[in-house]
């Protein structure tokens, strides 16, 4: 009798597909033309087992995925209001919009801080029967394996997991792309600011990572006091670039900050000291919120497609749904840098 490996190699698809497919697991979608192809090559390669007939789901309608009209879940790693954060809320617009146009409906979009552990979101899954899930950025280790078990499909947004699609951006470039911009001014002292992941430690964090390859290939030293982890609070980024610049001695003459909240407070205390942006301090961000063009003098920034971003998740999301996408993958949707006064002198004194 056939061994799963071998079923797989002939089919294309990974062993746990395989057995999945052959043990009626429905905890992961697949697609009832991904399902044939399995059981027609066991049947060639001699595998004995029958293929057994999938029970519809409890509480479902009966009707086919492929009709429209799915229900589709999201859960957001942000602790603040959702809808009024500037980074966020273009991505849960974006699923918003797509959904809409998919003729699929937003059962929940909830906050970690909502949902609060594996047992709520238990009783939620039970209540709004979700055919999908959309989870934006990474959140509790426990509540996202029992989605991933309790919800056919699952689609990520800015998170690290090879099992389902994700769709993202590479942070190490775009951190990368702004660094090069500062020493391309002429800078030498770049300091950092941001925040930590879920490991809690900075060091493994993308963008801090793009920062220090950037200093790195540049031949640049990183003084530890130039390296700020404000936690992703703006109230922490303000008070410690203003410790920093306090310190004339060790002062940057630029500053790379992991988001655009982040570099919009440390140009407060910069503008407080009387320091001229870009003169005495060059400042650039990362995302480009909406506020950026709009600060004194306006941020440089690495701008992301938030919109679309959301708009790609959804589609990939009710793609699985209808079996489109069976097997897992991973798209970097591009970055753009883009130059204001905050980091350019040139355009500065014009």
């Amino acid at each position: 009798m056939p061994t799963l490996k071998q079923i797989a190699q002939h089919v294309g698809v990974s062993i746990s597909t395989v057995s999945r497919v052959i043990n009626n697991d429905s905890s992961r979608h697949i697609s009832q033309e991904t399902k044939s192809k399995i059981w027609r090559m066991a049947k060639e390669l001699g595998y004995e087992g029958t293929e057994r007939a999938k029970p519809a789901p409890a509480g479902k309608s009966g009707k086919s995925p492929t009709t429209g009209n799915s229900q589709i879940g999201c859960i957001v790693s942000v602790p603040q209001n959702k809808y009024n954060h500037p980074y966020f809320s273009p991505i849960l617009a974006g699923i918003e919009k797509k959904l809409a146009e998919l003729d699929c409906t937003l059962a929940f979009m909830l906050t970690m801080e909502e949902v609060q552990s594996e047992p709520a979101m238990r009783k939620l899954i039970q209540e709004s029967k979700p055919d999908g899930i959309i989870v934006v950025e990474g959140i509790d280790p426990d509540v996202y394996r029992f989605i991933k078990k309790a919800v056919p499909s699952v689609v990520g947004i800015d998170i690290t997991d090879p099992d389902v699609p994700v769709i993202s951006y590479d942070r190490v470039q775009a951190a990368k792309f702004a660094v090069r911009h500062l020493v391309e001014q002429g800078h030498s002292r770049v300091a950092f600011i941001g925040g930590a992941g879920l490991t809690g430690e900075i060091e493994r964090e993308k963008r801090f990572r793009g920062y220090e390859y950037a200093m790195r290939e540049a031949g640049l030293p990183i003084e530890p006091e130039w390296v700020i982890n404000a936690g992703w609070d703006v109230n922490v980024s303000y008070s410690r670039m203003a410790e920093l610049l306090d310190q004339a001695e060790k002062r940057p003459t630029a500053v790379f900050a992991a988001s655009d909240m982040m570099a919009i407070s440390a140009m407060r205390a910069a503008a407080e000291r009387g320091l001229r942006i870009p003169g005495d301090v060059a400042f650039i961000g990362l995302d480009n919120i909406e506020v950026s063009q709009y600060t004194s003098p306006p941020l440089s920034t690495i701008h992301i497609p938030k919109t679309e971003i959301g708009m790609m998740a959804a589609k990939a999301v009710v793609d699985q749904i209808n079996g489109s996408n069976p097997l897992p993958f991973k798209m970097l949707m591009p970055f753009e840098l883009i130059v204001r006064q905050s980091s350019d002198s040139g355009k500065a004194a014009r």
